[in-house]
């Protein structure tokens, strides 16, 4: 549970369970924890990883149903950035003055992190995907300056979270929800 700055204090394990690694097949044992996180509600935090290839496994979920809904955050001036953002693992993200669209695949898994923390992660993929010989660099060079300036809140965005199971959140304010 290193990997979650909460109190671990206020973790409940309630369950317990292996499953086959999907790297190398052998046993991984994962652990799940309700914990009433503040501001959010209860969730639940699932976490494992293999001992042997050093496959690591985490999900976390709110606890409580929710409608179907969309989400939808803009980002304008600085700090707005640092808003918290929980991703179930059905839910989509679209940014579209960024033509950003990350769609959950069978393995797909929620997290917990920032608006920041979703642009430095597509950054990240875009500085790997451009530095094939391959890749058109006038493309990449614009990418990832709108990637920077998104970053840095000179370009004003629009974050969409698309949530079939109404579990993803944007703690803030400014957050908008739309039921789907």
């Amino acid at each position: 549970m290193g990997d979650y700055l909460l109190d671990t204090e206020g973790l409940e394990k309630i369950l317990e369970y292996e499953i086959d690694c999907p790297m190398c097949r052998r046993k991984v044992v994962v652990e799940e924890y309700l914990y009433d996180m503040p501001m959010v509600g209860k969730v639940l935090i699932a976490s494992g990883s293999c001992r042997y290839c050093g496959y690591r496994f985490s999900d976390v979920r709110l606890a409580e149903p929710r409608e179907p809904r969309r989400i939808i955050y803009r980002v304008e001036k600085p700090g707005d950035e640092n808003a918290l953002v929980i991703r179930a693992g059905t839910a989509s993200i679209e940014i579209p003055e960024l033509g950003i669209e990350i769609t959950p695949g069978p393995a797909s898994r929620g997290y917990i992190t920032t608006v920041e923390g979703i642009i430095l992660d597509v950054l990240e993929k875009t500085k790997f995907l451009c530095s094939s010989p391959d890749a058109p660099k006038e493309n990449c060079e614009r990418k990832l300056r709108e990637l920077m300036e998104a970053r840095n809140v000179v370009r004003p965005f629009t974050l969409i979270i698309v949530d079939p199971e109404g579990v993803s959140a944007v703690l803030s304010d400014k957050a908008r929800i739309e039921p789907l």
